[in-house]
């Protein structure tokens, strides 16, 4: 074992991670990337690739349900829990080899193991317990995101009580299931079994579902929800789980009364933890907070030459947001004047069924920061597009400062508003007003017609409502 020097070094290969290392290679820094399991991280490998795999079977499961609608004779419509799974983790098999071939392509040096902090520029590896590399490294970031939180005396042990990483791959199919928890990860998966076939019971202990969106949205994605035949228990808090034979019974207090309720399985989406342990930060000058790691304007933390990124430190805890940082950080490393992350500008997206995709502030928040806004709405039952395929369920909202025409923020829920998104986040990124918007052409027949005429909404202009 000899020392390794290098200018990079980057610790955890999730998208912040892998990210970092191709752009720091690009400008020309010998790189090098540390990985104790699979390149890509736990997005690639247990967290936004493989949910969205088994989030597409449901989708087409649904579909195949509403065959009569469109012409179509659909018989006998089944499913193989173990084979929607086996393709899950095909997709993301497929994608770790795509990052193997990225770090060959870019000279990107990997190192398989633990990696720590060890002293001024040095960061020790270890595997199976053998330290197999001591790299010297003039930067250092760290990149090693997150895990789920898990509520004391109710840990996950991957049979009855699942965190996202068991749901992901299912030993049975539980006809009934509590998911404890309503923010992306719990709402996606209880869409997921739902709409395969269990009884889903949501607990949430605010006052609504999907807490960070738009009071519209949400209100609007719990009658979703509850039509398609989840249960959804607002101001409620899950105090005990009791582990039986196969089944588990949970204490639900709501309302200031307390019930026992049976399941046979239940997933714990109640937040994530930063991965703060053990990788040397005691004898160094950064700074822990509610276990993510506290990072500057370029991701600097409070020890000279290391930098953190990515779900590690603070929120939006996105991978989007991961690799954007990583962008920003290397760039600043290498003497370039990168802007700072505008997080107002980094969207948000809930792949559930209706799927609800946002970015900047809601309408409550624009109010409460003192703006003057204007609102526009525009529903998907009056869109062309949304008729034809038999999606007219959700809206689409715009949200104004009446003063300057900025775009605040843009809220949506129903079919592929995930992917409409980004056309509002280039609008604020540009920083265009509602003039620009309103003369932009949107083609037709399109879904994105609607951000269109929310836009015209907003201004009592609009034409098709």
């Amino acid at each position: 074992m000899a020392d390794q020097n290098f200018d990079l070094v980057v610790l955890g290969s999730g998208p912040g991670g892998y990210t970092a290392a191709i752009r720091a290679s690009q400008l020309g820094m010998k790189t090098a990337i540390v990985e104790r399991e699979l390149l890509g991280g736990i997005c690639l490998n247990w967290g936004c690739i493989p949910t969205k795999a088994l989030l597409r079977t449901s989708e087409l499961f649904h579909l195949m349900h509403r065959a009569k609608e469109f012409g179509l004779k659909a018989d006998n419509i089944s499913f193989d829990i173990e084979a929607v799974v086996k393709r899950s983790r095909g997709v993301a098999s497929q994608l770790n080899g795509g990052i193997k071939h990225l770090m060959k392509k870019n000279n990107v040096t990997v190192i398989e193991g633990h990696g720590k902090l060890a002293g001024k520029g040095k960061l020790q590896v270890s595997k199976d317990g053998k330290v197999v590399a001591d790299v010297v490294a003039k930067n250092i970031i760290l990149a090693t995101g997150a895990r789920a939180r898990e509520l004391p005396g109710m840990e996950a042990d991957g049979e009855l009580i699942w965190t996202y990483r068991h749901a992901l791959v299912p030993k049975v199919f539980p006809k009934t299931l509590l998911v404890i928890g309503s923010g992306a990860i719990g709402i996606e998966f209880a869409s997921f079994f739902q709409t395969l076939g269990s009884k889903v019971t949501v607990v949430e202990v605010m006052d609504r579902i999907l807490p960070v969106e738009d009071a519209e949205v949400s209100a609007f994605a719990h009658k979703a929800f509850e039509k398609q035949g989840m249960v959804i228990r607002t101001k409620a808090g899950v105090k005990a789980l009791k582990k039986g034979n196969n089944q588990v019974t949970a204490t639900i207090e709501q309302n200031g009364k307390t019930e026992e309720q049976v399941f046979e399985r239940v997933i714990s989406a109640v937040g994530i933890v930063g991965n703060v342990e053990n990788i040397g930060l005691e004898n160094t000058k950064i700074k822990v907070e509610k276990t993510h790691v506290v990072i500057g304007p370029y991701c600097e933390t409070g020890e000279p030459g290391v930098y953190a990124i990515g779900d590690l430190c603070g929120p939006p805890w996105l991978a989007h947001k991961a690799g954007h940082e990583a962008v920003i950080c290397v760039e600043k490393i290498a003497g370039l004047h990168p802007h700072v992350l505008n997080v107002a500008n980094i969207p948000g997206c809930t792949y559930c069924h209706p799927q609800i995709a946002s970015v900047g502030l809601t309408e409550q928040q624009a109010k409460d920061k003192g703006f003057a806004v204007k609102v526009g709405r525009y529903p998907f039952i009056a869109n062309g597009k949304a008729i034809a395929l038999g999606e007219t369920g959700g809206f689409v909202k715009t949200v104004f400062d009446g003063k300057t025409g900025e775009l605040l923020g843009a809220h949506m829920v129903g079919a592929e508003v995930t992917e409409m998104i980004q056309g509002y986040v280039i609008a604020k990124t540009l920083e265009t007003t509602e003039h620009e918007l309103m003369e932009s052409i949107f083609p037709h027949p399109t879904l994105s017609e609607m951000m269109h005429e929310s836009v015209l909404d907003a201004y009592g202009q609009a034409i098709n409502k």
